[in-house]
């Protein structure tokens, strides 16, 4: 062991050992010979063990413990001791401060951490070292409990070392000057810990930025990307291509290498469509310096050679205070991301809107379609599609939230469609809502561009106050007295104060479990989307984690207490849209008050299950009266919705849905048609009475009283357990996975028989459909004289009879009728005489047919 030891303490060993040995000296002269050899043999930079054992003594107990047990401060990255060449060609990481003057030092501190328990020991050990020196009548060291002699004489934590220097005696007064000396060189040569900077970011403005929209303009907003992440998202300056942000904000760095990178996007529904991005070098900034930069946007997958400069200023300076400091605003710095993320999100004020009618829009083409569109900031509501006349009527009401930091112009425009993909817009107009007063009904008839017609809608605004994000040791209904609040404000007493404001709503967005992993590390990167109809509230971003622990409260103004929450997870995925993970949907009327509930994750469709499950914790407080007059009223539409593909999945359960129905349908007449057929004559002979008893006895309120009926035997017979509401034979499997596996078992030509079969049935359930109608219209409009001529005759005859004698007693001698004729003519054919005589009556079709059929006679006799 001692062969790997080749420094200080293997030399200073060797050198002392002569003077430590027992028995070979007096205590006196091997005191002066151990102060001589540490004299030349230490270096200027160590505190003198002399002097420090006599200061030591002079110094009372409370000072001793005021001195050692002062708090030091150091890097923790750092080693405790730093070693440090000087002048003399040793050093030592162990700093001794020398305060005072005069005779001497009077303290010395070591620059190591108090509570590092090293050093405690070391000090025990070095007090009961000079505690046994001063009570032991002999003053040499000698080695105690198996100790080394250097280590009797240095404490544990001093490091020393020294070079082969010819031993040269020093003097009391040079050691201490040479002592100052060498502390100065010691901090200045300590390893430097690593800078950090401050890097503050002025998004100023953007020129010239390129088209993306169909009505040539964009809405850009910009993205700042450092290592990979996102850590700053500007706000959106809709239909402008010299946009104008004015945002300030700081970020520390700490690589000055790396690359910053400036990144353009246009605001769509869907995907956020690339405008251009930009990098710099922070390594190229100067310091304590605003650089006002211009920085080109490029795209390298896109033929525009001209895509716009975005002007930012920069600067960056160097930050004051050691690595805590550092790492505490840095925290801060999250937090205001996060703090800019909620705030994004709230919504202060509520505008309802009714659009009504047009007036003297314009009719270039016959045909076609109009609706309006209304936009703002990121939301965007389209009304119903009304045929293309002069005065459409539309009646419909929607709300857009109004956000803090949002724009306040609301954009209406006139749009004309023909065909499926063809449309046009006819003409634009704006309403700026600063200036539309609270809570007033205003009605706005405004002009569309190049006087092409006008629109007229009613506009009210209104305040919001439930919407809230939080975190979890802070939900609002968690506090009595807010709870209370609420439970008043909903209360019965109170039911007709507000009718638009139905109930509130508490989500505790806990944590998820057991996520699809992503992204190619196997982790995934969630964040939680909450959706309340047309609201929106999202958490923030947990990175790399497959169990995220979001502890976030978010709280919703319930507009229709049958609405339905949606939580959606998302994996974030830098610039490109969001991976889908999981979701779950939870009507309003479901949910138990304030249990806690662990989810399984469906896949997209709601259909089938995916992987994980999310644990909420859910609360709603409703007012029933203010809810149950909103269930008369027409339900909220979603603002845009995507235009449906086809497929042939959804297509099959569509038509087994139809199908199912038709079979209930056609068994309830069924059973009555086995009534008049005297299949069970207990059954046929009770209907009968049944049926006179009601004709004779008739009054109008015995039909809502049947239907009384009806749902009370209903809710009897779920409550006993002989109905089950589930409806477990229903497919909703995803299509692509059925697919797959569809493929595997069949072949080309199985698939396109089944797809074959499906459309047949269809087509032949909306033939049946389309020919019931038409018959009908052509009954009426004498496509066949006969039969027209027949009808009128049949209403003639049934408007004197029912004139003359009352409905009660047609309607008897009809039942009757019924219930006889099967006694009456045992072998008689069933048939309806309605539907007989609607199955003469000619189709559309059936006309056409005919008459090419006539047209081909006629150029025969010619």
């Amino acid at each position: 062991m001692d062969s790997k030891k080749s420094g200080m303490l293997w030399h200073l060993r060797h050198k002392m050992l002569p003077h430590l040995r027992r028995g070979k000296t007096s205590s006196s002269k091997s005191l002066v010979q151990l102060e001589h050899a540490m004299d030349h043999r230490m270096s200027s930079s160590v505190p003198d063990m002399r002097d420090m054992r006599q200061e030591y003594a002079q110094i009372s107990p409370s000072t001793r413990l005021q001195q050692y047990t002062s708090p030091s401060y150091s890097s923790p990255s750092s080693p405790f001791v730093k070693p440090a060449r000087g002048p003399g060609g040793g050093g030592s990481g162990l700093k001794m401060g020398a305060a005072g003057g005069g005779a001497g030092r009077s303290e010395h501190r070591l620059s190591v951490p108090a509570d590092c328990p090293d050093w405690a020991s070391s000090q025990e050990s070095f007090n009961s070292l000079y505690e046994e020196e001063m009570s032991s009548p002999e003053t040499n060291y000698r080695p105690a409990r198996g100790m080394e002699p250097e280590e009797l004489a240095l404490p544990e934590m001093m490091t020393v070392y020294t070079s082969d220097v010819p031993s040269v005696e020093v003097s009391q007064d040079s050691s201490q000057s040479d002592m100052g000396n060498e502390t100065m060189s010691v901090s200045d040569n300590t390893r430097i810990p690593p800078r950090s900077y401050l890097l503050t970011i002025n998004l100023k403005e953007g020129r010239n930025l390129v088209i993306r929209d169909r009505c040539g303009t964009s809405d850009p907003y910009v993205k700042f990307k450092l290592e990979g992440k996102t850590f700053y998202k500007s706000k959106v300056v809709y239909k402008e291509l010299n946009p104008t942000w004015n945002e300030t904000f700081s970020l520390p760095v700490k690589d000055l290498n790396q690359k910053l990178y400036i990144k353009v996007y246009d605001r769509d529904l869907t995907t956020d469509d690339f405008m251009g991005s930009a990098s710099v070098t922070l390594g190229d900034l100067e310091t304590d310096k605003v650089n006002e930069l211009s920085l080109p946007l490029d795209d390298p997958n896109s033929l525009e050679e001209d895509m716009g400069v975005v002007l930012v200023d920069m600067s960056l300076s160097l930050r004051d205070g050691d690595s805590k400091r550092g790492q505490a605003g840095g925290s801060s710095q999250s937090f205001r991301l996060s703090e800019s993320l909620r705030k994004s999100q709230l919504w202060t004020s509520v505008v309802s809107v009714t659009l009504v009618e047009g007036q003297e829009l314009p009719l270039d083409t016959q045909g076609g379609q109009l609706f309006v569109r209304f936009r703002l900031g990121e939301q965007r509501y389209r009304s119903k599609n009304h045929c293309k006349v002069a005065k459409p009527q539309w009646r419909e009401r929607f709300t857009l939230n109004q956000y803090l930091d949002g724009p306040g112009v609301l954009e209406v425009e006139l749009w004309s469609k023909e065909g499926r993909r063809t449309e046009e817009c006819l003409g634009t107009c704006e309403v700026d809502l600063s200036r539309v007063p609270f809570n007033q009904r205003q009605l706005f008839t405004h002009t569309l561009d190049h006087g092409r017609g006008r629109l007229v809608f009613l506009l009210t605004q209104n305040t919001c106050s439930g919407v809230s994000i939080s975190d979890l040791c802070a939900a609002p209904l968690d506090e009595p007295h807010e709870q209370q609040n609420q439970l008043d404000n909903y209360s019965l007493k109170r039911s007709l104060s507000n009718l638009r404001d139905v109930g509130f709503l508490q989500v505790k967005v806990i944590k998820a479990a057991d996520l699809l992993a992503a992204d190619l590390n196997g982790k995934s990167d969630p964040f939680c989307v909450l959706e309340l109809g047309n609201d929106r509230l999202q958490t923030h971003t947990i990175y790399k984690s497959l169990y995220p622990e979001w502890n976030k409260v978010f709280t919703f103004p319930v507009k229709d207490i049958h609405d339905v929450l949606v939580v959606t997870i998302f994996d974030e995925d830098g610039d490109k849209a969001p991976d889908f993970l999981g979701k779950i949907a939870i009507p309003l009327l479901s949910i138990r008050r304030g249990q806690q509930i662990a989810c399984p994750l469906k896949k997209e469709d709601l259909g089938g299950l995916s992987k994980g499950s999310i644990t909420l914790e859910l609360e709603v407080i409703f007012n029933p009266v203010r809810a149950s007059i909103r269930t008369f009223q027409p339900r909220e539409r979603r603002f845009m919705e995507d235009n449906p593909k086809f497929s042939k999945k959804a297509l099959a359960r569509n038509v087994l849905r139809v199908q199912t129905l038709y079979r209930a349908i056609m068994s309830t007449l069924q059973y009555i048609k086995s009534c008049f057929q005297w299949e069970s004559v207990q059954r046929s002979l009770l209907a009968f009475l049944v049926f006179v008893v009601t004709v004779w006895y008739w009054e109008f309120y015995m039909l809502p009283f049947f239907l009384v009926l009806l749902i009370s035997w209903n809710y009897l017979q779920i409550r006993s357990g002989r109905v089950s509401q589930d409806v477990d034979n229903m497919d909703l499997g995803d299509e692509d996975e059925d697919d797959e596996k569809e493929s595997e078992r069949r072949g080309l030509m199985e698939k396109i028989h089944m797809v074959q079969d499906t459309i047949i049935t269809l087509q032949n359930l909306l033939d049946e459909i389309a020919c019931f109608g038409e018959r009908i219209k052509n009954t009426f409009n004498w496509s066949v004289p006969f039969l027209s001529s027949l009808a009128f005759l049949v209403f003639a005859i049934a408007t004197i009879i029912t004139y003359y004698i009352p409905i009660r007693y047609i309607v008897l001698i009809w039942g009757i009728n019924k219930f006889t004729k099967k006694l009456r003519k045992p072998y008689s054919i069933d048939n309806n005489e309605v539907l007989d005589f609607l199955t003469r009556v000619p189709s559309d079709v059936q006309k056409v047919q005919y008459s090419e059929m006539r047209g081909s006679r006629k150029k025969k006799t010619l």
